[in-house]
């Protein structure tokens, strides 16, 4: 995690999610070079890192998410899957601690979230863009969850955000028919807040941080605490439920979809 006190993003060694902070206001970024800033195991941890941070940051008034080099994000980061996905173990590990750590650390944050959308928004980028209170998207985005493709499905926590956040009719096309949508039509469907030119959605997301930075930090902090309560998007499943979700980590299709994604050819279900 790299922390920076300026607002323009700075080169990385490698994959990583990166803080900037100004004032009232913080920026975190996700960096995944020639990788359209796909998530990487050790990137959600640091995204569960950063939140707790900025959750504990009193004076800090907004957080705009967004990525890096043009795009939000494109999903997980497929050349690790053949190291643990297979081990039903290691794959519940993986989704229950590691990725859902992340993103129920930025459920918790009680600063307002403002998600700057761009390029693919796929997968881990669709999970991530709903824990935020306001999208704004290039109209050059293209969002979806292809992982039918790749032989498995959503985990139940993450699919039950993503089906709060963008609605059931839209999340059964994303995830059974692996459809893929328009930055106009995830408008329409209530998932982004607004549009932008292609290029504008960061500078637009700033503009918001800034009015939001206006009004009464407090209030804004209560509300998403009443929202939270209200909504109650991911509670926790059942014990048996969240076990056997996983237990398709050995079969065939699984590994068919994975290694032929990798071997860049077209699986055989």
């Amino acid at each position: 995690m790299n922390e920076q006190r300026n607002l323009v993003p700075t080169a990385s060694d490698g994959p990583t999610v990166q803080l900037h902070r100004d004032g009232m206001l913080a920026v975190v970024t996700l960096i995944n070079t020639g990788k359209l800033n796909a998530m990487n195991r050790a990137m959600w941890c640091e995204l569960r890192e950063v939140f707790l941070m900025l959750h504990g940051m009193s004076d800090l008034r907004c957080v705009v998410v967004r990525g890096a080099d043009g795009n939000f994000c494109a999903g997980g980061d497929i050349a690790e899957y053949p190291s643990f996905r297979f081990d039903v173990a290691a794959l519940t590990h993986f989704h229950e601690v590691e990725v859902w750590g992340g993103l129920s650390a930025m459920l918790g944050c009680d600063i307002p979230l403002v998600c700057a959308i761009e390029g693919v928004c796929m997968g881990a980028g669709l999970e991530i863009a709903s824990c935020c209170d306001l999208r704004l998207a290039g109209a050059n985005t293209r969002f979806g969850a292809p992982i039918a493709r790749l032989g498995f499905p959503m985990a139940p926590r993450e699919a039950q955000l993503v089906a709060g956040a963008v609605g059931q009719t839209v999340a059964r096309a994303i995830l059974l028919a692996a459809a893929t949508y328009s930055a106009d039509e995830m408008l329409r469907c209530g998932f982004l807040t607004r549009t932008t030119a292609a290029g504008d959605a960061f500078s637009a997301a700033m503009e918001v941080a800034g009015r939001i930075a206006d009004l009464a930090p407090l209030s804004a902090r209560l509300n998403k605490q009443t929202l939270r309560s209200l909504s109650a998007p991911c509670a926790h499943q059942e014990a048996r439920e969240v076990v056997d979700a996983y237990n398709y980590a050995t079969q065939s299709e699984h590994i068919e979809g994975i290694s032929a994604f990798l071997d860049k050819r077209k699986p055989q279900f």
